[in-house]
């Protein structure tokens, strides 16, 4: 006769969250301020882990192939529902082997430029994009992701050229664009927020409907009078 078995209070152990980005990044950011109160009340450590490259899909294919015993959480973005119409020989499906929890936050990203470009406006950065074709690059955080999908989907709105430069977090893409050596970047508004505000980028548009209570001057990207700069 077999011994019953006790169930475990969980969680028993430390827990591991896996995200997509390099530290700094808000997908990096967000979680650790959650699992941080988490931890405390739980009463486990919360480990996060960073797993970059591919477009999110290295630190989820990692967590695809972990033990589902509910102690390896991966936090993502929008990246992590859009990579299968990227990468067609995924090793993992996003629907199939994940169960969602809950999501943490949303956030609009915004159109930045450093001051050195002297970009003011939206029709400033287009009319310098249609004057030189191909000439301009912009920064994204990986294949797939938000803050390139911004990018393209304003590009093609504006219906200019521009050569698009992934990087592997947020805080790279812009030490790059505030240097120079990049011309624009989609970031979220929490990380790009400090350096605008300081002066050390310019804000040209925030993308969405809607103004961004953090940036009230700033016009949003689907606005007609923004669009209307946008095909001058």
């Amino acid at each position: 006769m077999g011994t019953p078995a006790e169930a475990q209070t969980w969680p028993a152990k430390p827990l591991r969250a896996i995200a997509p980005t390099e530290a700094g990044s808000i997908a990096d950011l967000v979680p650790r301020v959650v699992f941080e109160q988490l931890s405390r009340q739980l009463g486990q450590t919360i480990v996060v882990e960073n797993r970059t490259g591919a477009g999110g899909t290295i630190a989820a294919a990692f967590v695809a192939k972990s033990d589902a015993d509910g102690y390896t959480f991966l936090v993502h973005s929008n990246a992590h529902t859009i990579a299968p119409s990227l990468y067609p020989k995924l090793s993992y499906d996003p629907a199939r082997d994940f169960a969602a929890v809950i999501p943490l936050g949303i956030s609009p990203n915004v159109l930045v430029v450093s001051p050195a470009k002297g970009f003011t406006t939206v029709s400033d950065l287009v009319a310098a994009a249609k004057a030189k074709p191909g000439s301009l690059t912009f920064a994204s955080v990986g294949i797939g992701t938000a803050t390139h999908l911004s990018a393209e989907r304003f590009r093609a709105s504006a219906g200019i050229e521009a050569v698009h430069v992934p990087f592997r977090g947020g805080p790279q893409a812009i030490t790059e664009v505030m240097a120079g050596r990049v011309d624009f970047f989609f970031g979220p508004v929490g990380l790009v927020l400090p350096h605008v505000r300081e002066g050390k980028l310019v804000a040209l548009a925030v993308n969405g409907a809607q103004r961004s209570a953090a940036l009230p001057d700033v016009p949003a990207t689907s606005s007609k009078s923004l669009m209307s700069q946008a095909v001058l």
